[in-house]
């Protein structure tokens, strides 16, 4: 009985060993005594015991979160900056032999690379031009971890944590800039009510009549008011002719 038990106990480890189940989006990197064969998968894969052994390897995305590196810029402002690499396995018998632990060699990977290219632009070029940054930062960290099998698909830079004193300089700076965008259009608004009265005065000197016009227009506009002024309309004849006599 116990011979039968021992002999359960064996089938199922060799069992156990010669039949594996991959998943679609999985791959087997097969070593037969030590060599490279081609890899297998996915569904049943098997193998012979004692002479064969498999590394499972992932071909989804990886979704790689790059710590915060401290990064000072070409123009001398210390900041924070962390980033998310977007990669996947194409070739999973480089990944498993080219390199040791493929996730820790593009983990660090990806940190020099941030603070090598974030550390060459300056802060204004970390503000606002993310999108060429994140350009590069894939173009180079693709071609590094293309010998390992990997596909860098995306990176892009999450959060740039300022200093302090840096925020309040910024701060001020926003707001100077917008006390002067408006002063600029006060002043392009006080400019073209300039240019219009001025219109509006070579009209009237052209035409006179055009002063009795307005004249009354603002009577009837006043009158049309809740107020309690009493006006004395004067004809604008009388007016032009008293002040001729006081030149005279």
């Amino acid at each position: 009985m116990q011979v039968i038990i021992i002999l359960v106990v064996v089938a199922a480890i060799l069992l156990f060993n010669i039949f594996k189940v991959l998943n679609e989006y999985e791959r087997a990197v097969v070593f037969r005594l030590g060599r490279l064969v081609p890899s297998r998968g996915p569904g049943l894969v098997v193998l012979i015991p004692g002479l064969e052994r498999m590394r499972r390897v992932d071909m989804r995305t990886i979704t790689m979160d790059v710590p915060s590196q401290d990064v000072i810029t070409r123009d001398n402002v210390s900041v924070k900056v962390n980033a998310v690499v977007y990669f996947r396995v194409v070739d999973v018998n480089k990944a498993i032999v080219e390199v040791e632990n493929y996730l820790y060699a593009t983990s660090q990977l990806a940190q020099t690379t941030l603070r090598s290219i974030c550390g060459e632009a300056e802060l204004d070029e970390l503000l606002i031009g993310r999108e060429d940054l994140n350009a590069r930062l894939q173009d180079i960290l693709d071609t590094h971890t293309d010998p390992w099998g990997i596909k860098v698909s995306m990176v892009e830079i999450k959060h740039i944590d300022l200093p302090v004193e840096m925020q309040r300089a910024m701060a001020k700076q926003a707001e100077a800039e917008r006390e002067r965008r408006a002063k600029i259009i006060n002043a392009e608004g006080e400019f073209q009510a300039a240019e219009k009265l001025a219109g509006a005065a070579k009209i009237i000197a052209a035409a006179p009549q055009a002063l009795q016009l307005r004249y009354l227009q603002t009577l009837q506009e006043i009158a049309t008011e809740n107020s309690s002024t009493i006006l004395f309309p004067i004809p604008i004849d009388f007016l032009t002719a008293f002040m001729k006599k006081m030149d005279s």
